[in-house]
């Protein structure tokens, strides 16, 4: 038996009114985030999106960084991304952080990397991944912490680039740590010679207090 097809009417379709707005801010966000893989994103995108979650988007559209290592899949963009994504849990389970970076495109053998440099088990410390992260953008501690600074700040682009000293101590003092080549107290004397302009900035560093830029 032959089975009648169906026509459809204009009238039948129900297009939901709120499609236009999604569609436009899907398109806006793919510009900002310019994905490797736009299915995989996309897919990211829409299942983060049905769940109320942070979108895997960038707040701006990056240029190449001169200072970061060309071997590297990570921007500041990205990484900025993944922290609003992430660091509200304090604690993420690496299954989670896993479909959080394949989600932005970001090599997996970048994430096995940072994974085994931190040598994490199942739970994972955002904070401390974010300071490895940093560090995947930099060649040096100083670099690192000038990254972690500026995508941490709450204040516009191009100023100050403040963040709380407690956050900064606590990022210097596992990276520096995790490189094994320092004791324990140059660590402490060199965050008390930041204290006395911790103190006068209200308990906030900025880069200027650490970073001599080499231009």
């Amino acid at each position: 038996m032959v089975v009648p097809e169906t026509f459809y009417c204009a009238q039948q379709i129900n297009i939901p009114p709120q499609l236009p707005d999604i569609l436009k801010n899907f398109t806006k966000a793919a510009i900002r985030t310019q994905p490797k893989d736009v299915l995989l994103w996309s897919a990211a995108y829409f299942n983060a999106l049905s769940k109320g979650e942070c979108l895997p988007v960038k707040d701006r559209l990056e240029m190449n960084v001169a200072t970061q290592k060309t071997d590297t899949g990570l921007t500041p963009g990205l990484l900025k991304t993944l922290h609003k994504q992430l660091a509200p849990k304090k604690i993420c389970s690496k299954e989670e952080l896993a479909e959080k970076w394949k989600g932005l495109c970001l090599p997996m053998d970048q994430l096995k990397t940072l994974l085994s440099l931190g040598s994490f088990g199942s739970d994972i410390d955002w904070m401390e991944f974010f300071a490895l992260g940093c560090s995947a953008l930099a060649g040096n501690l100083m670099g690192t912490l000038k990254f972690a600074c500026e995508i941490l700040t709450e204040d516009e682009e191009g100023s100050a680039a403040r963040i709380p000293f407690v956050t900064f101590t606590k990022l210097y003092t596992y990276l520096a740590q995790v490189e094994g080549d320092m004791s324990q107290d140059h660590i402490d004397n060199f965050l008390r010679s930041l204290q006395p302009q911790v103190n006068k900035q209200n308990g906030m560093i900025q880069v200027s207090n650490f970073y001599i830029s080499r231009k």
